[in-house]
């Protein structure tokens, strides 16, 4: 039998309604409901928990396949949760590039290092540079604010838009000279890249 039928009937011979099953679960009613109805298994923590309230074990509650296919499940998860964690780290440690001195000043005789509100350059070339950066900050800090979020969109998205803006602070930072800050920006790709290669 499948884990909705199971799982529906289990409630049923111990007279529990959705409400009661999820207020014992700490999850919401439209969580057991989605259970039940095929389109969601819960995580190992609330099978472990419905098995204690149903007098039962995890085996008995899923099939083999089932069991298969939530472990999948959960190591897919934890692998986008440390994507996220990792991204929204290497996209907030963009503000090193406003503390340290990653920006470069030409002169006929030498090369000052400087931090950005001392790079000596065309004003809009500086706020184009402030804008990225800040930008890239605090897409980093929604992806950390956001690292257990399942929705779709979000997380067909995130990648991909970590990805170009990085890759677009690499572009902006080699088009006006800046060596060290390009060099700090393609650090972070390569990190993103080798993490989206690891995991596949």
């Amino acid at each position: 039998m499948e884990f909705s039928k199971k799982i529906k009937q289990l409630r049923s011979q111990q007279n529990i309604t959705q409400e009661e099953l999820a207020e014992k679960l700490f999850v919401s009613r439209v969580t057991v409901s989605k259970w039940e109805s095929g389109r969601g298994y819960p995580n190992i923590d609330s099978l472990k928990l419905m098995a204690k309230i149903f007098y039962t074990s995890i085996d008995d509650l899923l099939s083999g396949d089932e069991l298969v296919m939530l472990a999948e499940h959960q190591q897919e998860t934890a692998v986008q949760r440390m994507q996220s964690l990792l991204f929204g780290i290497a996209d907030v440690l963009t503000l090193l590039s406003l503390l340290i001195p990653l920006y470069t000043n030409y002169y006929a005789t030498h090369i000052d290092a400087v931090i950005l509100s001392k790079l000596a350059n065309d004003s809009y070339i500086i706020a184009v540079h402030y804008i990225t950066v800040i930008f890239t900050i605090i897409f980093g800090i929604v992806e950390l604010v956001l690292q257990n979020c399942q929705n779709k969109t979000w997380l067909r998205i995130k990648t991909p838009f970590s990805l170009c803006i990085t890759i677009g602070a690499i572009i902006l930072a080699i088009i006006t000279r800046q060596l060290y800050a390009s060099l700090l920006y393609l650090s972070f790709l390569l990190l993103k890249g080798f993490f989206c290669i690891k995991s596949r």
